[in-house]
């Protein structure tokens, strides 16, 4: 038998399978890559137009916020725009008209009382955002979720805190067409001018200064005196600072926190400013620890003595001390009522009692009852006693011209009822001034001494405050740099924080976005 044997003709034609194979193959790949190519084409497109939109919204957010923070005026803070007009209390949102109070870039979508701040919300919060050749279109609207009126413990006037839900809109038309919405909650909230004990503004080393034994607690005015004083607790006399706190000696202790944005314990030097410094044969101690505070903290200036009292030479002694001064009465002594010890001052009611370079003459008894007075700076002179009759006691000094606008260093302060709040000291300087120390081209100091019955509030942010007296000081202080050097206990009064409030800084509660489509 033959064997058989494949021929060549028998193989005609794979050649051509394969070539047909190999293109099905390439072409496969080829549509494959086109399609991932296209998917990833309209992706970008995607990411790029729903970014475009977003960036849009965001400007809608960011034009609105701008306008209610720094060009809106709070109804009350305008008076052409009164409170009665809402409904603000235990409710959210607030209600003008029985609806939401609302402003939008579309006016007649708005529900406000005042057509003029309709009408400039409107103006700001609809505009185009260009990007390339490409352009979107973005909207605002917001709506008024809380409304708060209180009198601003700094500047004595009252006050509107609102909390704003705000919602910007962005629009891209054309391929990859995006619609974006971003919300936020934006507020400002009243928050205690007196957090602390004592806090200094400034933020280099030994910005607190706490030595010989001088020490910080607490106590609670509303609670009632034991023998005629308060009750002390050996805890919340916090203290605070944007720089350093250098504290030495025997028996000198912060019975609290230090709240710093800096950051370590040790030698602190210019460059390396730390939180605490304790020199090392020294036994003194913060009980609570350091608080981290995410930034510095930034008191508002108070507004300026306007009009700027006299810069006169002004005495208020045991006898004639009344002559020239208005609203001066003389005061009598109750075992000899022939015999004057001292005056009584009282302003009227609606007006300030306003004086030049007031100096407390020795051995006087010099008695305020409740009111405002500005003078351009105080003086207490050996043995003299200020006595707090009734409060609120609001003593704004100007300063102007004098290296240390209060000192009240000389004699004692009585404010019986225990009541900081009750004897209020501001250091209001002008603008001039102010523009001077905060350039470094003066620098002003404030005095005050301890006492059994020293009880007070001292607000001066620009000028390095001195606690002596080596006894008590029940309160708070706010001061640029603060020395306790000479043992005085200073007792913060806990109810601080429910009372004597400020509008604080503008916050962001709460981001969030998403496509509204």
């Amino acid at each position: 038998m033959q064997p058989h044997r494949r021929t060549p003709a028998s193989e005609d034609g794979i050649a051509l399978v394969l070539a047909m194979f190999m293109v099905l193959i390439l072409s496969l790949l080829g549509a494959s890559l086109a399609g991932v190519g296209r998917s990833e084409t309209l992706s970008s497109l995607n990411y790029k137009t729903l970014s475009q939109a977003r960036y849009a919204a965001e400007s809608g957010l960011n034009r609105a916020t701008n306008y209610l923070l720094f060009t809106y005026v709070a109804p009350g803070n305008d008076a052409g725009d009164v409170m009665a007009n809402y409904v603000y209390e235990n409710t959210s949102p607030v209600r003008y008209n029985n609806a939401p109070v609302t402003l939008s870039s579309d006016p007649n979508q708005s529900n406000y009382p005042i057509a003029a701040k309709k009408a400039a919300f409107a103006a700001i919060a609809k505009d185009k955002l260009t990007m390339g050749y490409s352009s979107a279109e973005f909207t605002a609207t917001a709506t008024l979720l809380s409304m708060k009126r209180f009198k601003d413990g700094i500047t004595m006037s009252d006050v509107t805190v609102q909390t704003w839900s705000i919602t910007g809109t962005g629009t891209l038309d054309g391929a990859g067409a995006a619609n974006i919405e971003v919300t936020a909650i934006i507020e400002k909230q009243s928050v205690p001018v007196f957090r602390y004990a004592a806090f200094a503004t400034d933020r280099g080393c030994k910005a607190l200064t706490f030595g010989g034994g001088g020490s910080t607690d607490s106590y609670d005015s509303t609670s009632a005196l034991v023998a005629g004083a308060p009750v002390k607790a050996a805890q919340s006399g916090n203290v605070g600072t944007n720089g350093g706190l250098d504290a030495g000696g025997s028996n000198t202790t912060i019975n609290g926190t230090l709240s710093t944005p800096r950051s370590g314990v040790g030698n602190c030097t210019a460059s390396n400013v730390t939180a605490l410094d304790i020199a090392g044969n020294s036994n003194a101690q913060v009980t609570g620890g350091l608080v981290d505070l995410p930034q510095n903290v930034k008191y508002p200036d108070p507004q300026a003595v306007s009009p700027a009292p006299p810069n006169t030479n002004d005495s208020l002694t045991k006898t004639g001390s009344c002559v020239g001064i208005g609203s001066c009465a003389a005061l009598k002594d109750p075992a000899n009522p022939a015999k004057d010890i001292g005056v009584t001052l009282t302003p009227p009611a609606g007006t300030v009692h306003s004086l030049g370079n007031v100096t407390l003459g020795a051995n006087a008894e010099i008695r305020l009852n409740a009111g405002v007075y500005e003078w351009n700076s105080v003086t207490m002179n050996g043995n003299a006693k200020l006595v707090i009759q009734s409060g609120p006691v609001i003593l704004r000094i100007a300063g102007k011209g004098q290296a240390t606008p209060i000192s009240l260093t000389g004699g004692s302060i009585s404010n019986t009822t225990y009541k900081p709040e009750n004897f209020q000291v501001v250091y209001a300087p002008d603008a001039a001034d102010l523009a001077a120390i905060m350039a470094g081209a003066m620098t002003r100091d404030v005095k005050v001494a301890g006492g059994s019955e020293t009880s007070m509030l001292l607000y001066a942010p620009r000028a390095e405050g001195t606690v002596t007296g080596g006894t008590d000081l029940y309160g708070s202080l706010v001061v640029k740099k603060l020395k306790d050097m000479g043992g005085t206990a200073i007792h913060y009064d806990r109810n601080l924080q429910r009372d004597t409030l400020t509008s604080g800084n503008p916050t962001m509660t709460s981001f969030s976005w998403s496509s509204a489509d």
